[in-house]
């Protein structure tokens, strides 16, 4: 352990860090959109499905234990990829020309400022998504029904202004997913530039498809195709 807190001392290190741990995020980001897609086969399907992430690992483990298991890992990933782009982002500002007048913004800024505060925006949906859909807080989603996922993403999607703020997020997602990805590879160190077409092709082609896929569930819904 002490060799992960001296790598995460040092700038290098958050960086790392922040690139593995997205490499975990964005996996998981990925596969949520994926099994969301089971909402297209119908209610039976997509409560199966839903029933089935809390079945994982049993008879071996407990009930929900497997899925309590994964939500702290993926916690533990959330804490470190925050912690460690909250210290580069000190650095950096630390590090910036005390005088507005010899700070100039450029490209490497703005995607930088749209990582920042994309990641600030996606970390408030998230407490917004797992009180609306996970924990069916009344004030939130006043038509929560427990134990029924497919009704819960009907009934909440269909308030035009719910759907209005995830389709927000989504862009906000997708921003954050291009950069991050495209700064993972260089932080990690893959930058021979016979692959820079392919890194920005792979950055861009994950980010429209995850994006596209969550923006499908709200639209899909105030179009009646999913009811």
């Amino acid at each position: 352990m002490s060799w992960f807190i001296s790598l995460f001392r040092s700038q290098i290190g958050k960086k790392a860090v922040m690139a593995v741990s997205g490499i975990g995020l964005f996996g998981f980001v990925f596969i949520h959109m994926f099994g969301n897609l089971k909402v297209y086969l119908g209610a039976e399907a997509f409560n199966h499905y839903a029933e089935w992430l809390r079945e994982v690992g049993y008879p071996l483990l407990p009930h929900s234990a497997g899925l309590w298991i994964f939500r702290l890992g993926l916690l533990a990933l959330v804490g470190l990829h925050v912690t460690a782009a909250w210290q580069v982002t000190q650095v950096s500002w630390k590090a910036r020309p005390k005088s507005s007048k010899e700070w100039r913004p450029q490209a490497s800024d703005y995607a930088s400022r749209t990582m920042r505060w994309g990641g600030v925006i996606i970390a408030l949906f998230v407490v917004y998504h797992l009180a609306h859909f996970t924990w069916g807080w009344s004030w939130v989603h006043p038509d929560f029904v427990a134990g029924d996922p497919y009704h819960n993403f009907v009934a909440g999607f269909s308030v035009w202004w719910v759907s209005t703020i995830y389709i927000i997020a989504q862009l906000a997602l997708g921003l954050h997913l291009y950069h991050g990805l495209w700064s993972l590879f260089q932080t990690l160190g893959w930058t021979n530039p016979r692959f820079n077409v392919w890194r920005r092709r792979f950055a861009q082609t994950f980010a429209i498809v995850t994006v596209a896929g969550n923006i499908s569930f709200p639209l899909s819904v105030l179009a009646g195709w999913v009811q």
